[in-house]
């Protein structure tokens, strides 16, 4: 008789012990919902794998201004008049004189390759005569004024100087504002059969007048 009561206080102590644990030892199942905010995964930056990214971008620029984007809306458009393919380098807290240019020196009016002037059409710069075609852009920066050179070696990298080469050249005055432009930059400005190709960068306007 005792060993039957023994037995049977066992099996009752095992069912109140086996009651009082959850199922497969999982925690209980909360009220709350599921926290609907996405989750950003950040991926680290890796190098470009086919080519080295450059810090100066090739722009470029054409005249008629915004040529490109009207051509998309008429297929019967004349080609442009004028386009400038450069590289864009910046400051990087940098001053354009005597951190980055120095005065008397050639500059190739950009970065990367040679800095080209397509003209589709005749043109007269300060009373020049210029056949259509393309050329090298480059300048000689002074303090007050800029020489622009026009010149035919083109496909080239950097500004290697052929001076045998050299096919036009023009000073023009610069102005000094008070932007800070951070990336050079080469832009038309004009209308009709005129336009100022002007060239800026940190607090120095230059203009290039040419008539088509």
């Amino acid at each position: 008789m005792m060993k039957q009561i023994i037995f049977y206080s066992l099996i009752i102590s095992m069912l109140v012990s086996c009651g009082n644990k959850n199922d497969s030892g999982n925690k209980p199942v909360s009220d709350k919902k599921a926290d609907s905010t996405p989750v950003i995964i950040k991926t680290p930056i890796t190098e470009n794998p086919y080519v080295p990214v450059d810090i100066s971008p090739m722009d470029m620029t054409y005249f008629p201004v915004h040529y490109m984007v009207t051509k998309m809306e008429s297929l019967n458009m004349q080609p442009p008049l004028a386009r400038v393919i450069y590289s864009r380098p910046h400051l990087q807290g940098r001053h354009i004189f005597h951190e980055v240019l120095k005065y008397g020196q050639p500059w190739r009016l950009g970065a990367n390759e040679a800095t080209e002037l397509d003209l589709y059409s005749d043109a007269t710069i300060q009373g020049k005569k210029i056949k259509a075609g393309r050329y090298v852009l480059y300048c000689i920066p002074d303090e007050n004024e800029w020489t622009i050179v026009l010149n035919g070696y083109i496909d080239s990298w950097g500004l290697k100087q052929e001076p045998s080469k050299d096919i036009a050249r023009f000073t023009i005055p610069i102005t000094k504002t008070n932007n800070s432009i951070e990336y050079f930059t080469m832009v038309f400005q004009g209308k009709g059969k005129q336009a100022d190709l002007l060239m800026a960068w940190d607090n120095i306007e230059a203009r290039l007048p040419i008539s088509f």
